[in-house]
C-alpha cells in the first residue's frame, strides 16, 4: 500500500501550553531589560535638513528643552557641509547620548544639483563605520559610538506652493537610507486655511514622486490609535522658540508679535507637541529599531554583495559565509598567482629585450672599436712611413753635408799649393 502524505500541523498547534504550579521568576525579564538599558544609556541621532534660516537649531532647543551651542550659518558657503555635535543629556535617571547633525549651507548654492550628495555620503559613512566594527574579529559594539542617523527632520519652507525640486530630489535619495519626517518650518507665517492646503499638496507630491517617508507604526495595540491619528497630521507644522513669555500665570515658550503671542506648546497654534510626542516619547525606539533592521540591513546587504558574498551559490543552493570566504580566498590566490605569472613573463620579456639592446650596443661598440683600431693602425703606418722618409732625408742630408765638407777641404788645399809655388 502506498504511503499517504499527511500535512503536518502548523507550528502553533505543535506548541503545548503548560500551566506552572508555582512562581518561577522569568516574568522579571522585562524589568531586567529595563534595568540593563537604563544602566547602559541610550543613543539617538537626528539629522536636520533645510535651508539656512528655517529655525533648525531653535527647534532642537525647543524639543529637548535646553540650549544647544549653535553658531549662525552664513549663506556664502560654496558646498554643503555637515556638522555633528554630540551631547550627554539626562532626564530622571535615564541618560541619552544625543547627536544633532546640521546641514550647513544647504540650498544656498546657485547650482543645487549635488546638494544631496554630501548628505548621502555622510549617512553611508556612518553605516560603513558600523559595518567595519561588526566585521572585526574582536568587536566592541557595546562601547562603540553608534553614529547612524535614526531620523531625518526635513524642514520645508512655508511657501504654500508645494515642494521645491531640491526637496523632492533629496528626499527621494534618502528615503531608503533614513527615517524621514517632513515638517513645515515657521508655520506661524502661513494661515490655517493655507496651511491645510499646503499639507495636502505636500503629501500628494510625495506620493506622486514615490517618496517614502517614515510612518508611525500601528502594529502595537498600545500606540496604534494615536499613531494612526498622527500619520494623518504629517507633515507637522511647527514653531520653535528660545524665549519664554508670561501667559496668564505661566511662563511658556512663545514668539511675541505686535499682533499677539504664538505659543509653541499650544496644539491649536502649531504641531510642535505632536512632533515631540511622536519623535521622542512614543516612537524613538521604533526609529532606532527600523534604522538597524531596515536601513542598515539594506546597506549591509548591498556592501556584502559588492564584496562578492552571497547566501546562495550559482546553483541557488545555500552556502555558508565560510564557504564563500574560502572560494573568494581561492579566487584571490589564483588571481595573485596569475598576476605573478604575468609579471614573471613580462620580466622575462623585458630581460630579453634588454639583453638584445645590450648585445646591439655591444656590437656597435665592437664595430666602433674595430674602426678606431683600423684608423689607429692606418695612422700609425702613415706616421711610420713619414718617420722612415724623414730618416732617409736626414741620411741623405748628412751624406750631402759630408760631401760638401770634403769638397770644401780639397779646394782649400789646392789654393794653398799654388801660393807656395809663387
Amino acid at each position: 500500500m502506498a504511503p499517504v502524505d499527511v500535512e503536518a500541523p502548523p507550528m502553533e498547534n505543535q506548541l503545548r501550553n503548560l500551566v506552572l504550579s508555582g512562581h518561577v521568576g522569568f516574568d522579571s525579564l522585562p524589568d531586567q531589560l529595563v534595568s540593563k538599558s537604563v544602566q547602559n544609556g541610550f543613543v539617538f541621532n537626528i539629522m536636520c535638513i533645510g535651508e539656512t534660516g528655517l529655525g533648525k537649531s531653535t527647534l532642537m532647543d525647543s524639543l529637548f528643552n535646553t540650549n544647544f551651542e549653535a553658531v549662525p550659518s552664513p549663506h556664502t558657503l560654496p558646498t554643503v557641509k555637515l556638522k555633528a555635535h554630540t551631547y550627554e543629556l539626562q532626564e530622571s535617571n535615564v541618560r541619552l547620548k544625543l547627536t544633532i547633525v546640521d546641514t550647513v549651507g544647504y540650498g544656498d548654492q546657485i547650482n543645487k544639483e549635488d546638494s544631496f550628495k554630501a548628505i548621502v555620503d555622510y549617512i553611508d559613512a556612518q553605516f560603513e563605520n558600523y559595518l567595519q566594527e561588526e566585521l572585526k574579529i574582536k568587536r566592541s559594539l557595546t562601547t562603540f559610538h553608534d553614529s547612524r542617523i535614526h531620523v531625518c527632520l526635513y524642514f520645508i519652507c512655508p511657501t504654500g506652493h508645494g515642494l521645491k525640486s531640491i526637496d523632492l530630489v533629496c528626499m527621494k535619495k534618502l528615503d531608503q537610507k533614513v527615517n524621514i519626517i517632513p515638517i513645515i518650518a515657521k508655520a506661524d507665517t502661513i494661515s490655517k486655511t493655507e496651511l491645510q492646503k499646503f499639507k495636502t499638496k505636500i503629501v500628494a507630491e510625495l506620493q506622486n514622486n514615490g517618496v517614502h517617508i517614515y510612518e508611525f507604526p500601528v502594529d502595537d495595540e498600545s500606540v496604534a490609535e494615536v499613531n494612526g491619528t498622527m500619520n494623518s497630521h504629517v507633515p507637522f507644522a511647527v514653531i520653535g522658540s528660545t524665549d519664554f513669555v508670561r501667559v496668564g500665570n505661566k511662563m511658556v515658550r512663545a514668539r511675541q508679535y505686535p499682533w499677539g503671542t504664538v505659543q509653541v506648546e499650544n496644539e491649536s497654534h502649531c504641531d510642535f507637541v505632536k512632533l515631540r510626542e511622536m519623535l521622542i516619547r512614543t516612537n524613538m525606539e521604533d526609529m532606532r529599531e527600523k534604522t538597524h533592521c531596515r536601513h542598515y540591513e539594506l546597506y549591509r546587504r548591498k556592501r556584502l554583495e559588492q564584496m562578492g558574498f552571497s547566501d546562495v551559490d550559482a546553483d541557488n543552493k545555500p552556502i555558508s559565509f565560510q564557504q564563500t570566504f574560502e572560494a573568494k580566498r581561492s579566487n584571490h590566490l589564483q588571481e595573485l598567482q596569475q598576476k605573478e605569472d604575468e609579471m614573471r613573463q613580462m620580466f622575462v620579456v623585458r630581460v630579453k629585450e634588454k639583453e638584445a639592446e645590450l648585445k646591439e650596443a655591444e656590437k656597435e661598440l665592437h664595430a666602433k672599436f674595430d674602426k678606431l683600431k683600423k684608423d689607429h693602425t692606418d695612422e700609425k703606418k702613415k706616421i711610420e712611413d713619414s718617420r722612415k722618409k724623414l730618416e732617409d732625408e736626414i741620411v741623405e742630408f748628412n751624406r750631402r753635408k759630408a760631401q760638401y765638407q770634403q769638397m770644401g777641404t780639397s779646394h782649400h788645399t789646392l789654393t794653398l799649393g799654388k801660393s807656395k809655388k809663387k
